[in-house]
C-alpha cells in the first residue's frame, strides 16, 4: 500500500470496514501519521452513528441502495453544534466516501455475522506530544473477557510500562507489561472485564504517571 492510499484508507479504518490485511497495515502507518490519526478522531463520531444505523437496519440489504437523505442528515447533526462549524468543510469533502461506505459497512456486517466471525474488533489509536508515545489498540470480545492487541511507539526514557484497563465502574485490571523506550513494539494481553464494561485503557509508566490514554469505538 503505496502512502497515498494509506492516507485515503482513514475513512474506510473510521467504519470499520477494511480486511483484517488493510487494517493491520494501516494501524502500522496510524502510530507514525499525526494526519491520518486527526482523519481518524474526526470521523469517530460519524462512524459511530453509521455503525449504530446498520445495526438498526434488517439483515438482508441491497448494497448497491443509496442511503437516505435523512440518513446524512442525522448523520451531521451526530457531529454536535459545538464542534460542526470547525469540522463542517471537512465532512463535506467527506461526505461523498461516507455515503458510498454505508451499503458496505452494513452489508459487510451482515457478512461477518453469516459467516459466524463474531463482531468487528473495537480500535483505537492516540499520541502524545508531551510524553513521546503513541500506541494503536484493538480490543476482541471474548467469552473469558477482552482480548487486546496493542502496537506502541516510545520515543521517552528508558522504562518499564503497563496497559490498564479502567471499567466503567472505576476498577483497574493489568492487561501486559512491556519495557520502552526508542522503538515500536507489539505486545498482548486480556482482561477479565468485557468490552462493555471497560471505559478506557491506559498507558502507564510502572510506579509512575499515566502516559497515554486510548478509548475504543
Amino acid at each position: 500500500m503505496r502512502p497515498l492510499e494509506r492516507h485515503r484508507d482513514a475513512g474506510a479504518y473510521a467504519l470499520g470496514v477494511l480486511d483484517a490485511a488493510d487494517a493491520f497495515r494501516f494501524e502500522d502507518h496510524l502510530v507514525e501519521c499525526g494526519t491520518c490519526r486527526a482523519r481518524v478522531a474526526d470521523l469517530d463520531l460519524p462512524a459511530r452513528a453509521l455503525r449504530a444505523h446498520g445495526r438498526s437496519v434488517p439483515h438482508v440489504l441491497d448494497p448497491a441502495a443509496p442511503p437516505t437523505a435523512r440518513l446524512l442528515g442525522r448523520l451531521l447533526d451526530t457531529a454536535g453544534h459545538d464542534r460542526r462549524q470547525r469540522r463542517l468543510v471537512r465532512l463535506r469533502r467527506g461526505l461523498g466516501a461516507v455515503a458510498a461506505a454505508v451499503a458496505l459497512a452494513a452489508g459487510s456486517a451482515v457478512a461477518v455475522r453469516d459467516a459466524g466471525g463474531g463482531p468487528q474488533p473495537l480500535r483505537a489509536a492516540a499520541h502524545d506530544d508531551r510524553t513521546r508515545v503513541a500506541a494503536v489498540l484493538t480490543a476482541r470480545e471474548r467469552a473469558w473477557g477482552t482480548e487486546v492487541g496493542l502496537r506502541v511507539r516510545d520515543e521517552g526514557p528508558a522504562r518499564v510500562c503497563e496497559l490498564v484497563a479502567v471499567g466503567t465502574d472505576g476498577s483497574r485490571d493489568t492487561v501486559t507489561t512491556w519495557r520502552g523506550p526508542g522503538r515500536e513494539m507489539e505486545t498482548g494481553g486480556g482482561t477479565g472485564l468485557r468490552p462493555g464494561r471497560i471505559e478506557r485503557f491506559e498507558v502507564r509508566a510502572a510506579g509512575g504517571g499515566r502516559l497515554l490514554t486510548l478509548r475504543p469505538r
